[in-house]
């Protein structure tokens, strides 16, 4: 007869199989029997806990996780964990407190200085966030976690050099590592060579990489191929000197190409610095075809010289930071309506599209984001606009590389690295892209206590800043709608 201990040990096991295969939700069904069995199994514990986190119940994963912890004081991992959450809740002071427990028990472990490095990094407190990085990379060089983090830091700040090379510590295109039995390209002269671009990342990074394609057309690339999502096959056939788009729901060769590269390795084998991003806008145009059938499903210009302006106010819910990029809701937007001589048109997917077709009072809005097709459609319709106005998503970069001029709205908190610090323009569309950025969040001042708030700042002319959503992002539409309004009237004049 076994003991339940033992069967306790065996749910255990198999939960651990199940987990492998992906089957999370039988796999927490052994954990959960395990730990009723055995209430103080504290592997199980720690595995439920990860399992809850991952199913976005954070208050459960943290209850599990301090319970492993409890069990387990000298086990490091439920630490690191456990402050991962809390940093992603944006519990500062908690997450500060387990490292710095995590750090008195392991004080060389890479991984504890990686998340300190993450922590200030989320504060905007960059040397002390570099500081950390370049301890566990003194601990252990091959730390590739803190290599990664420390890119994105670099990046940010515009220290290019170093940042590409740091930025090749990511591990995302493993799969095409694993696909292709051609060279993988490390900088080799291209003259009469073909070179395929590997898909990476999102939409926007394929949009914003794709521009390389010039580059290496320049360098001497005989023939250049490119596997994208397949929502950007049609819009990449007009690619400037790209001969060849695959998607990758396509069947793509393993071989047949002199070299293949991840796209987002371009910048380090091009060793592109902040100076030298190259630039060669526009490099995407729209179908004349999908323009000619679009144009009679825009709305007409009014007399007095009306502008149509776009706008996308959600990106995908998928992404990291997607609670702090994406607007609350169209109705975050309502200020613009106050601006005459606008009709908006909606470019907006997925998320949000319904919205569009009740727009807040007085805005006259055309809902067509749900009838794109593709990127090809977004981009026949941007042709028709004179100004797009974006959260951080695959469209503003679309709009960037087309020439459109384009109004960017970013967060404060985690800002992505590829639009730097405290700029107002992007080096990467220069002279179409405007940025409007938020002021520095509570959250900042709030993780370091009442002294800290009391030398908050607020920049000239901004609204305190609090933090919900809706605080965050109430100054930012107002100084878009104030500058919407200089714009219209300049607008008018330049149509005059």
């Amino acid at each position: 007869m076994t003991q339940p201990h033992d069967d306790a040990e065996q749910l255990f096991f198999a939960g651990n199989q199940r987990l492998q295969e992906g089957d999370a939700a039988h796999a927490e069904a052994h954990f959960r029997a395990a730990l009723a069995l055995r209430p103080d199994f504290a592997e199980a514990l720690a595995n439920l806990a990860f399992l809850r986190e991952q199913a976005g119940a954070p208050a459960e994963a943290e209850h599990y996780y301090r319970q492993t912890i409890a069990l387990l004081p000298d086990c490091l991992q439920p630490y690191l964990n456990l402050s991962s959450l809390l940093l992603d809740g944006r519990r500062f002071a908690d997450a500060e407190a387990l490292l710095r427990q995590a750090q008195a028990l392991a004080p060389t472990a890479p991984a504890v200085w990686s998340n300190l490095g993450a922590l200030h990094a989320c504060l905007h407190e960059d040397a002390a966030a570099e500081a950390c990085y370049r301890a566990a990379l003194r601990l252990d060089p091959e730390h590739t976690n803190s290599r990664f983090n420390l890119s994105y830091l670099l990046l940010r700040q515009g220290r290019f050099a170093e940042g590409w090379e740091a930025f090749e510590a990511r591990d995302w295109y493993g799969v095409l590592t694993r696909h292709f039995l051609c060279p993988r390209w490390q900088g080799e002269p291209l003259q009469g060579k073909s070179i395929l671009l590997g898909i990476e990342a999102g939409h926007g990074d394929m949009i914003q990489f794709a521009r390389y394609a010039s580059l290496l057309k320049a360098a001497g690339a005989r023939h250049i191929a490119i596997v994208c999502h397949p929502a950007l096959k049609a819009l990449f056939a007009r690619l400037r000197d790209a001969d060849e788009i695959l998607a990758f729901d396509e069947d793509i060769p393993r071989d047949g190409w002199d070299y293949w590269t991840p796209a987002l390795s371009l910048p380090y084998y091009c060793q592109t610095r902040a100076a030298t991003i190259p630039a060669p806008i526009p490099y995407l145009s729209a179908d004349p075809q999908r323009v000619a059938y679009w144009a009679p499903r825009l709305p007409v210009r009014r007399a007095g010289g009306e502008a149509l302006v776009g706008l996308v106010w959600k990106g995908s819910v998928g992404f990291e930071n997607d609670t702090e990029r994406s607007l609350p809701a169209l109705a975050t937007l309502a200020p613009l309506a106050r601006v005459g001589g606008i009709r908006f048109v909606s470019l907006q997917k997925g998320q949000g599209e319904d919205e569009a077709h009740r727009p807040p009072d007085g805005m006259d809005m055309t809902p067509l984001g749900e009838s794109l097709a593709d990127f090809a459609d977004t981009c026949a319709v941007i042709d028709a606009l004179d100004l797009v106005i974006a959260v951080d998503t695959a469209v503003a970069h679309l709009a960037g590389a087309m020439g459109k001029p384009c109004w960017l709205l970013l967060p404060d908190y985690r800002t992505d690295w590829r639009w730097l610090t405290e700029r107002e323009d992007s080096p990467w569309y220069p002279g179409r892209m405007r940025l409007f950025r938020q002021a520095a969040g509570r959250y900042r001042q709030a993780a370091r206590g009442p002294a800290a708030e009391a030398m908050l700042v607020a920049p000239a002319g901004a609204a305190s800043v609090g933090d919900s959503p809706a605080q965050r992002w109430a100054p930012v539409i107002e100084r878009v709608a104030d500058a919407l309004a200089e714009w219209r009237m300049n607008f008018s004049t330049a149509s005059a």
